[in-house]
């Protein structure tokens, strides 16, 4: 086997089938690596009624100083990337100075990666569910209201014209103002795309709660992020979410990367409810960097599609799943080539590696 091939066939090894094999695979290489293992049970169950839990590893000192915060599986089918990369953490973790910790949370969303959707059990886009204290679960943009027809139809998956309706869409109101509106968050369609919910989600509390307890001491944290779907096959995207401590500049060098500041309005769109900030208000810390990896797939349109189809599936077809508008949706987050995945591992472990290296500088 050549060299370029076994690096493939390693990378790929590290990624499951399911959400239960992805756990007993995490759980065993945490235990394997001396980590020390919580779990924040959720009452949702999986397809065969199995358990579905939040699991975190912790490797280091019980009350660290610096904090590396490696996150999974907010938008659940997302999930098998970043359960793969964290599976190869384990077997080669990075080097933990004292005082220093590496705390990877296992599937943020495992209702999603069990059902192969990226919301959970409410339908709810966990990333636009973190919203700031006193801000209300209200409001769609306006644009997003009239979109509604089109993305959320309540019907069973089928061929609609929706690529056809959706340009002749943009070209009334322009290509950014739609992907804007709908990928913000919206609050007002509880069975919609990008729905943030009407209250702080059972899984989001429970990770609160338990950073809360478990963290919050920390004189600097950095938490990294792991998303698929955004961007071209195989190209990765590194995003700075506002309220990071470190300038977008200076971490990029750090990182040996070229961030993208969303501060500064270089994201593709803004979001209301991402997690760094409810991350922030509890750990309550003045030094904190929050960076979202991106591992892009496909085209943004066939991901919308593949979102729109998988939500038509799970609201207005039969509650299988072996539909193949849920395989569709996995395949368009985690595709099958194992050149994307080797890619996905290697980029993953290489951001993880660089964080680290930012993270305990202060502390080697």
């Amino acid at each position: 086997m050549a060299p370029a091939d076994a690096e493939r066939s390693a990378a790929e090894s590290y990624f499951s089938p399911d959400y239960t094999t992805a756990r007993a695979r995490f759980r065993e290489a945490a235990r394997a690596a001396g980590a020390r293992l919580d779990e924040l049970p959720l009452e949702a169950r999986g397809p065969a009624g199995e358990p579905l839990t939040i699991d975190i590893a912790c490797l280091g000192a019980r009350r660290a100083s610096n904090v590396l915060l490696h996150t999974s599986g907010i938008h659940g089918v997302e999930a098998f990337a970043g359960a793969a990369i964290q599976l190869a953490a384990l077997a080669s973790p990075p080097q933990l100075p004292d005082g220093c910790a590496l705390v990877l949370v296992h599937v943020i969303n495992p209702y999603g990666m069990a059902w192969l959707r990226r919301a959970n059990e409410s339908n709810v886009d966990l990333n636009r569910n973190f919203l700031a204290p006193g801000e209300r679960w209200k409001g769609a943009s306006a644009l997003y209201r009239r979109l509604d027809p089109l993305l959320n139809p309540r019907t069973p998956p089928a061929a609609d014209g929706f690529y056809l309706r959706l340009a002749l869409f943009a070209l009334r109101h322009g290509a950014s103002g739609p992907r804007q509106a709908i990928a913000e968050g919206q609050y007002e369609f509880p069975r919609g795309l990008f729905y943030g919910g009407s209250r702080l989600e059972a899984g989001p509390r429970l990770l609160l709660d338990w950073l809360q307890a478990n963290v919050a001491g920390a004189a600097y944290l950095f938490a990294l992020d792991l998303h698929t779907g955004l961007g071209g096959s195989g190209a990765e995207t590194v995003i700075v979410e506002p309220g990071s401590a470190t300038p977008a500049a200076e971490l990029g060098r750090a990182l040996h990367r070229l961030l993208v500041d969303a501060a500064a309005g270089q994201a593709a769109y803004r979001i209301r409810g991402g997690m760094a900030g409810a991350i922030a208000q509890v750990i309550d810390t003045a030094h904190a960097d929050f960076i979202v990896q991106e591992m892009g797939t496909y085209p943004s349109l066939a991901v919308l599609h593949a979102l729109r189809e998988e939500n038509r599936c799970h609201h207005y077809a039969a509650a299988d799943l072996h539909h193949p508008a849920r395989f569709a949706l996995r395949d368009t987050f985690c595709p099958a080539s194992p050149r994307w995945r080797a890619r996905a591992v290697n980029r993953g472990l290489s951001l993880l590696r660089a964080a680290a290296a930012w993270a305990f500088r202060d502390e080697a």
